[in-house]
């Protein structure tokens, strides 16, 4: 290796000034047929040969004897070999060397074999080494790695320049001093206690510590390995220290473990309101002191929310926020509210923009807004907002709002790593807001159709009392296909209807107001109730080879129907049911039972109205068909 450097003639320009002596080690070259390609003037000085006389000559010339079989055999697929080899000086005499031998491969284009080996071996050195005792204690003193040595009394002994540096302090001020005098915390004594141990056993020991060292504002993470110092006899005579910072890679680790938790916590139901109170839990204490979600005023407006320029200045709903304070005491605009945004606050910039922003909060930058919106400079200067970090929520290609982190209580400002993690975890949410959004809008939808299918108002009947209640199972689960009808028929008879289309969400609305009008179309020709479900059942067997293969469609449609008529003159009840709940029936005096109906054929509840045979019945395989009351 050459080092540029200038000599004293200054005409002469800078001259390339030798920093290595080549001479120090021997290098050969060895192709695959064993034929030395290249010798160094190390291996002239080594073993006597110059290259003029050993290049093109086998290798074998240099060995005192053959190569042992063993050693053969180990070359084999190898890439790399070391041992000791005997040679034979030039001179005569025998010259035992250690060797170490790399295979190389040789460029593709070059004539001849495809690898070599590249030998190298150490000259030895005529005298000691000047300064060689010095150097060892300089490269203690001068290492990059944090490392104090410290006696069997656990005083430190001596301390390199970067412990003085992170200590803030010089060796000759920590000599004579222990682990818990110069760093005054419990990591201080635990450290003592393992160095203790590797006194005893004369081991190796790690551990993980979180320090706040003099002049630094934040908590910092360090590795440290405490080894032991041994004498030439073995016995353990001091315990040297070496610490690294891993701060970076342990906040890393911190930030990959928030984003897992974002995948946990954030988005387990459809509420839209509590997915943002989700994204404001999960990143308080870990990236901000304090988040707001704000959402765009018309959430379900994707007209709105496509629109390729905001209106200024921007609304924005609060929808969620949450702070390290109690009671979040940070926040001027209360959940539900829409508030007005100056065009030069982090929120209205990044939305503007489309991408997430790094704000610094300064005392200038507070005034310029300070007249637009007062409160909420004035909570800024009260609780001493410094690092403000912006990000717009969007998903499937629509702005939904913006999510505002900020700092007070930490003191290191946001920097790009935090703005990666903020962007992660609000695309999370921003997705499950999305999600939820779309639910609200197809179950209100789907609600509003059911809504105006179902009768309005129960008809009024000469001999029947007609009471009717829709009550959802509960609001996560949506909206169904449930109906129900009272169908006025000849001779002061009416039909009572239940039925219920198996799915959620406009798809089972729709199909629910199909089955309806065909029980009413049904009910007007005056079919038995099990003859009228038949021709319903044909219906829907239709319907879902209509629906099959449409893209959004369930692909089979299933129903369950309680169909009855009530024939006030005879006072019977006939009804059949398919797949549906079996009725109750209530008496005067206040008893529920429940009335044992087959799922399948009709039944006559007062008596059978077939007069053929039960073999011709078409419901034979009903086992409580009667023929009689």
């Amino acid at each position: 290796m050459l080092r540029r450097g200038t000599t004293g003639d200054k005409g002469a320009g800078p001259q390339p000034v030798p920093v290595v002596d080549e001479t120090a080690t021997a290098r050969a070259v060895v192709d695959a047929r064993g034929t030395v390609t290249g010798w160094s003037e190390g291996a002239h000085r080594l073993v006597g040969y110059p290259a003029s006389e050993i290049v093109g000559r086998p290798a074998a010339v240099l060995l005192a004897g053959k190569p042992p079989a063993r050693v053969l055999r180990s070359l084999i697929g190898v890439r790399r070999w070391n041992g000791t080899a005997t040679l034979r000086h030039r001179d005569g005499h025998i010259l035992p060397v250690t060797l170490l031998a790399h295979r190389r491969e040789r460029d593709p284009g070059s004539d001849g074999d495809s690898h070599e080996w590249f030998l190298v071996s150490p000259v030895a050195r005529t005298g000691p080494e000047p300064d060689e005792e010095s150097r060892i204690g300089w490269s203690l003193t001068q290492s990059p790695c944090t490392t104090a040595l410290y006696d069997t009394r656990l005083r430190l002994l001596r301390a390199n320049a970067d412990m003085e540096r992170v200590m803030g302090l010089s060796e000759a001020e920590m000599r004579g001093l222990r682990v818990s005098e110069i760093v005054l915390d419990p990591q201080g004594e635990h450290t003592e206690e393992l160095m203790l141990e590797v006194l005893g056993s004369g081991e190796q020991r790690h551990l993980k510590a979180a320090l706040q060292l003099a002049g630094d504002d934040h908590e910092s993470t360090w590795s440290v390995s405490l080894a032991p110092v041994t004498d030439a006899h073995g016995a353990v005579r001091g315990v040297l220290l070496s610490a690294h910072d891993m701060t970076e890679q342990h906040q890393a680790r911190q930030r990959l473990a928030l984003v897992a938790e974002a995948g946990v916590r954030i988005g387990t139901t459809l509420d839209l309101a509590r997915t943002a109170q989700e994204l404001a839990d999960v990143a308080i204490g870990h990236l901000a002191d304090f988040v707001t979600v704000d959402l765009l005023p018309d959430i379900e407006d994707d007209r709105e929310l496509r629109a390729e320029k905001l209106p200024s200045p921007v609304l924005l709903r609060r929808v969620a926020n949450q702070s390290v304070l109690p009671g979040c005491p940070e926040a001027v605009v209360p959940l539900g509210t829409v508030a007005t945004y100056p065009d030069t606050s982090p929120a209205a910039e990044c939305l503007v923009a489309g991408e997430p922003m790094i704000h610094q909060v300064t005392a200038d930058g507070v005034d310029r807004w300070a007249p637009l919106a007062p409160d909420r400079a004035e909570r800024v200067r009260r609780f001493g907002f410094h690092s403000v970090l912006a990000v717009p929520m969007s998903a499937r290609g629509i702005t939904l709002g913006v999510a505002t982190f900020s700092r007070h209580r930490r003191p290191e400002p946001f920097e790009q790593d935090d703005l990666l993690l903020a962007q992660e975890i609000t695309a999370r949410a921003a997705l499950s807001i999305d999600n939820a959004r779309r639910y609200t809008r197809e179950r209100d939808t789907a609600l509003t159709l059911q809504s105006s299918l179902l009768p309005q108002r129960l008809p009024r009947q000469p001999a029947v009392e007609v009471a009717s209640r829709y009550l959802p199972a509960g609001a996560q689960i949506g909206v169904g296909g449930d109906w129900f009808d009272v169908i006025p028929l000849s001779g002061a008879r009416v039909a009572l209807v239940v039925g219920d289309v198996v799915g959620h969400g406009i798809q089972a609305s729709a199909a629910m107001g199909r089955l309806r009008t065909a029980v009413r179309t049904l009910a007007d020709v005056d079919l038995p109730p099990d003859e009228l479900l038949t021709h319903l059942d044909d219906l829907v067997n239709r319907l879902s080879a209509e629906t099959d293969g449409t893209p959004g469609a369930a692909a089979d449609i299933g129903t369950t129907c309680l169909y009855a008529v009530y024939d006030p003159v005879s006072r019977r009840c006939t009804m059949a049911r398919a797949g549906h709940p079996e009725p109750a029936l209530l008496s005067p005096d206040g008893e529920a039972r429940v009335l044992e109906l087959p799922a399948g054929p009709r039944w006559d509840w007062a008596a059978c109205r077939s007069s053929r045979p039960r073999s011709n019945c078409p419901r034979a395989a009903c086992s409580r068909c009667t023929q009689t009351a």
